[in-house]
């Protein structure tokens, strides 16, 4: 079943004002002993340091502009002609979008809160016992930081964040994250986005396990951004929302994201910047570069960019299902037909994370590294 934000939704109970704006990210995918992917927080944090980087653009509010809604449990557990409509949903969002939102997917808003509750603990926690993983490395298993990569960004973008392998095993610092809850949370949505992925696979006319059993799918990282951060600090910026993030398109496969009440998330689409806003309860799904690679290009993976500004802390947690990093990924040849031809050769994918990772964040300049490049043909004289 698809829906259309246009739909009367009920009026979502008032966020609980926080210090600091804060994104959880966490990135989920299959068992596979040659990988696991990160999974971390990251937050963008009230400060009295303006940030560097210059505003965002204004973006368009999303009411009346039909992101798509798919129900989740029609999609695992409604009739034959109900999941089939579900499944042909998630290949047209993809499609059209590179993102929608999930309902009635069975994750527990009790858990959701636990997991939020947790990383704000986390961003909470002194200095001393985050300092041995500050600023490590894009591939280690544990990292804290602020920006992207602060060591590569030449910018100061209004964000902290922890990452963490999330599987096949969690490394989780007891002192900084409730393991339990990270654990289960991580568990919970990592099932919830294989069934996507099965969806996703389908609606390409493929088997439904064909594309996680192109890339092996594994796991990723949590975020936070801490809160009010406008423009640039010069009086021309004054009351110009600040980026958290810039535009640019996920390293992964797909990602799940919710977030704490206050919006902040925009996606590009239609040639102009949307401020998403969720439904009660949904999760918003964005498609990943490794998306657009295995699809070969059929799928895009959407720009999207994570804003800051106002009175109250926004924090988001996200979830990513991923290839396995030593999975060569590629487009699928079944999708290859009709004269299509490849528009991407197959790049392993730690070669792609630590790339797009250990670089400054540019729209989705990442994906050039797999991008077929065909020569011109010049005019005959």
């Amino acid at each position: 079943m698809c829906m259309n934000t246009g739909a009367p939704r009920q009026t979502p109970a008032p966020a609980t004002s926080l210090p600091r704006l804060a994104l959880l990210q966490i990135v989920v995918s299959d068992p596979n002993p040659c990988t696991a992917l990160m999974a971390g927080p990251s937050a963008y944090h009230s400060t009295t340091v303006p940030c560097t980087h210059g505003g965002a653009d204004p973006a368009v509010p999303d009411s009346g502009t039909g992101i798509p809604v798919v129900d989740f449990d029609a999609l695992v557990n409604g009739a034959a002609e109900q999941r089939a409509q579900a499944v042909r949903d998630v290949g047209r969002a993809c499609q059209d979008w590179g993102f929608f939102m999930v309902v009635n997917h069975g994750v527990s808003e009790d858990l959701k809160e636990a997991f939020m509750a947790s990383c704000e603990e986390l961003f909470s926690s002194p200095s001393e016992e985050k300092a041995a993983y500050l600023e490590a490395g894009p591939m280690a298993p544990v990292r804290v930081g602020s920006g992207f990569y602060a060591a590569v960004d030449g910018a100061r973008y209004c964000r902290d964040y922890v990452k963490m392998f999330a599987h096949p095993e969690l490394h989780c610092p007891a002192k900084l994250i409730r393991a339990e809850v990270a654990t289960e949370y991580a568990a919970t949505t990592r099932r919830l986005l294989l069934s996507l992925a099965t969806a996703v696979s389908e609606s390409l006319g493929l088997a439904g396990g064909r594309v996680a059993e192109a890339m092996r799918l594994e796991s990723s990282s949590p975020n936070r951004y801490p809160a009010p951060c406008t423009g640039q600090g010069g009086d021309d910026d004054v009351g110009v929302p600040a980026l958290g993030l810039p535009a640019h398109s996920d390293h992964g496969f797909l990602t799940l994201l919710f977030q704490n009440g206050v919006d902040g998330l925009q996606v590009h689409h239609g040639g102009r910047w949307l401020l998403a806003t969720p439904l009660p309860g949904a999760f918003f799904v964005i498609a990943g570069d490794q998306l657009e690679i295995v699809s070969n290009g059929r799928y895009k993976g959407v720009l999207h960019r994570a804003v800051v500004g106002g009175e109250r802390a926004r924090m988001s947690a996200v979830s990513m299902i991923s290839p396995c990093l030593d999975a060569v990924v590629e487009p699928v040849p079944e999708l290859a037909v009709d004269g299509q031809g490849l528009e991407f050769r197959g790049v392993r994918y730690r070669d792609y994370m630590e790339h797009q990772q250990s670089n400054r964040l540019n729209g989705k300049a990442a994906l050039d590294i797999a991008r077929v490049q065909r020569a011109v043909a010049e005019p005959d004289n």
